[in-house]
């Protein structure tokens, strides 16, 4: 039996949000790297090749305020920040996995059909529906 999901706007909108959140470029990195326990700021920036010191500071604040990671400040000089999952993060863990572990499985034949559509209907100038010719452009 397959997971029930509450198709109502409202579970919808739910799903989305939290999809937006972990759907961006960068947050499943940072909770996957948290997921092994908590990690300084520095050593994170160090670890996901390509992203800045801003943009690693909005996705931490922006995963913190959902409540997924807490931050710790060390009163050292110069001042230290440690950042871990929350127990509520850590429940994303299983979800994520298995979303990157159907990407995995599934990215090849993913990737023939983008190939199929674009080489086919999706890349028409002009396609006759219904007696009524529409006009793609680009």
């Amino acid at each position: 039996m397959s997971p029930t999901l509450d198709h109502t706007s409202g579970g919808c909108i739910a799903a989305r949000q939290i999809l937006d959140r972990v759907g961006d470029k960068w947050s499943i990195y940072i909770v996957m790297m948290l997921s092994e326990g908590p990690v300084r700021f520095n050593q994170l920036k160090r670890s996901i090749e390509g992203i800045s010191q801003r943009m690693l500071t909005l996705t931490l604040r922006s995963l913190e305020r959902d409540g997924l990671v807490t931050r710790t400040v060390f009163p050292t000089v110069p001042q230290s920040v440690e950042y871990a999952l929350t127990d509520l993060g850590s429940t994303l863990l299983e979800p994520v996995s298995a979303l990157a572990q159907w990407a995995q499985v599934n990215s090849t034949q993913i990737q023939r059909a983008r190939a199929d559509f674009d080489a086919g209907a999706g890349k028409a100038d002009e396609q006759e529906v219904a007696g009524v010719t529409r006009i793609r452009f680009g």
